[in-house]
This record gives C-alpha cells, sequence and structure tokens, in this order.
C-alpha cells in the first residue's frame, strides 16, 4: 500500500469525485461588509454635524 502525502489545506480525492481541490476564498477582514463601515460614517458625519447646527440655532 502506498503512503500518499496530502498537501496542507487541500482536499484528498475521493472515490468518485468529479471536480478538482479549489482554495477557498479568503475571509475579507474589515472590507467583508463595506456598507456597514459606509452607514457608521454617515451616522457620525450626521452626529457632527447636528452638533454644530444645535449650537448655531441655539446662540
Amino acid at each position: 500500500m502506498t503512503d500518499q502525502r496530502i498537501p496542507p489545506n487541500e482536499t484528498p480525492p475521493a472515490e468518485g469525485a468529479i471536480a478538482e481541490a479549489h482554495r477557498e476564498r479568503p475571509d475579507g477582514g474589515i472590507w467583508e461588509h463595506p456598507g456597514w463601515w459606509l452607514w457608521l460614517i454617515v451616522v457620525g458625519a450626521a452626529l457632527v454635524a447636528g452638533f454644530f447646527a444645535a449650537r448655531l440655532a441655539g446662540g
């Protein structure tokens, strides 16, 4: 019996498999959900603008 070495992070061939092993897409980190970061920046900017508008309106 031969002892075949499978490289790390590789899927070993399975009996009856027709697809080749493929690498998974790496995690995008903080850039995975850019819409959330954009929303956070917009809300922060609106709060700062609201603070200065309230100061101007208050006298």
